[in-house]
């Protein structure tokens, strides 16, 4: 299946494809039907480019393609430049900055305490939750996901499998030699030793628990969130092995075959809803964490790749698929984010938003229900973030950062971009449109004042770590490790628990469910 081209994907008018579904009843938001289970499945530096159905010219994802025709299709969905930072976003309801998400590591990626998080709203209507993968808001015990509203854990630490950094923010030591293949998993508290390939290890166990969940009465929450496509660039020989054949270099083949695995896998996910009678009572929401992180390689037009403040950093592929409840095979082009995700599913849950004012973003049901629905515009705020740790966040007000609505892009307050006319930002217009540009930097000034107060994390420090360590943490790293590759000055809390573990019960192997 081929889209439209990128222009239109970008904010121009969308193309409305013949329904194979219908629009949302009433009754589905009103009470009177039972609210839907929800499946958000999000990977992890997979861009709006990789995707066969998005033009790629080397990838091949057919299932993902047949899940894109049957939905309804988000086309200007943007989210954040990298990954922690639109995971606090989904949880929230609000800009990552104001959870004190400003980087991924040393701390800064730590999702505030004083947040109420998205699985923590949908438990007060009824919902069992559970989430299968990657956190990435927070080591320490009171950040991890069991304490703030997820029933089912199963998890690894640090921002990918394997990843260790001085602080809290590190993954189980025997990860930390290469764990994609057979990684330790933290699953309700207890480490276990898997095996197979991660993301067969994270669909596995999902669908195992959504096998018990469709067995009660209650909705539930399934939050499915790979590691994959994040380097290191393993994949399985099978998937690795076609692009090899083909010349493809040896990153980029293993960064497609994690694709193409992940494509299976959902593949496999939609089988099995058929097969258990769920699809028709089933949200299922696929999207990717931020833009590729294949920097060379095909992105569908757009400028920019992962952590940067462009399209190509932002601008993520959205599936919404609900059958017989949303339109399928069509495309909606209002300007959408990460942050309308929470007060959608909290309206379509039936769930009470959290008093003060915490959730910014919109719901999506009036899109849901109706493609072409007006919606007001907006302006939607990035920022890379990653200034160093102790420096005075106001230095870096306007470095990688962006401004958005549903026609202008202004980068770093100094480039604008007509998206509409020009979405590969080849000429910037800042010259010709004054009025809008101030508008845009009034905005944005508005928006730092009332966020930097809340950037909790910045002078955070694990377990008394001097911060000379955090501003010089890659030769720290170094220094640190011993001969297997593990902390041994301020050990993080999943490298203490795992040790822990070791010496006293053991490590005990996982037992895969029945699916």
């Amino acid at each position: 299946m081929r889209r439209r081209e990128f222009l239109k994907m970008a904010g121009a008018a969308a193309v409305t494809l013949p329904m194979t579904g219908c629009a949302m009843s009433k009754a589905s938001t009103g009470g009177k039907k039972a609210p839907p289970n929800i499946i958000l499945v999000i990977t992890d530096d997979q861009g709006y480019g990789d995707l066969s159905c998005h033009g790629h010219p080397v990838l091949k994802t057919p299932h993902l393609d047949t899940l894109g025709a049957d939905s309804l299709r988000l086309t200007n969905f943007q989210v954040s430049p990298t990954c922690a930072p639109t995971r606090s976003a989904i949880m929230t309801g609000r800009h990552e900055f104001k959870n004190g998400v400003t980087h991924t590591i040393l701390e800064r990626e730590r999702m505030t305490l004083d947040a109420v998080t998205l699985p923590e709203t949908l438990k007060k209507a009824g919902y069992t939750t559970g989430i299968f993968g990657k956190w990435h808001l927070g080591d320490e015990d009171a950040y991890q996901p069991d304490n703030r509203g997820f029933d089912e854990v199963f998890i690894h630490g640090g921002g990918g499998i394997g990843q260790s950094y001085p602080g809290s923010c590190a993954d189980a030591p025997p990860n930390q030699k290469g764990g994609y293949f057979g990684p330790v998993i933290k699953h309700n508290g207890t480490f276990v030793k898997t095996e197979g390939f991660c993301t067969d290890v994270f669909f596995r166990q999902a669908l195992g628990w959504i096998n018990q969940q469709r067995q009660q009465k209650e909705p539930f929450f399934a939050y499915i969130t790979t590691n994959a496509p994040h380097a290191p660039y393993h994949a399985p020989e099978k998937y690795k092995k076609k692009f090899l054949e083909q010349g493809v270099k040896d990153s980029f083949a293993g960064f497609y075959g994690m694709i193409e695995n992940i494509d299976d896998n959902m593949g496999l996910l939609r089988e099995k809803l058929d097969a258990w009678g769920l699809r028709e009572n089933t949200l299922l929401i696929f999207m990717t964490d931020n833009g590729s992180a294949g920097w060379g390689g095909y992105n569908a037009g757009m400028k920019g790749f992962k952590g940067t403040p462009h399209e190509g950093g932002t601008h993520v592929p959205a599936f919404f698929h609900w059958k017989g409840q949303i339109a399928q095979g069509v495309d909606a082009s209002q300007l959408t984010a990460h942050i309308d995700l929470f007060p959608t599913l909290a309206e379509l849950a039936g769930a009470k938003l959290p008093t003060g004012g915490q959730v910014e973003g919109r719901s999506l049901v009036p899109i849901l229900k109706d493609p072409q629905a007006e919606w007001a515009d907006r302006y939607l705020f990035t920022h890379r973030g990653r200034w160093k740790k102790g420096d005075d966040p106001d230095k870096s007000k306007y470095k990688a950062c962006a401004v958005r609505n549903t026609r202008f892009r202004l980068i770093n307050n100094a480039e604008l971009y007509d998206m509409q006319a020009d979405p590969g930002q080849t000429v910037n217009v800042i010259e010709q449109h004054p009025e809008v540009v101030k508008q845009m930097r009034a905005a944005y000034n508005t928006w730092w004042a009332e966020t930097l107060p809340l950037m909790v994390n910045e002078t955070a420090l694990y377990e008394g770590v001097p911060l000379s360590v955090y501003r010089n943490w890659q030769a720290h790293l170094k220094e640190a490790k011993s001969k297997d590759g593990t902390m041994t000055r301020n050990p993080a809390p999943f490298i203490k628990q795992y040790w822990q573990q070791e010496k006293t019960t053991g490590i005990s192997d996982w037992t895969p469910p029945t699916i």
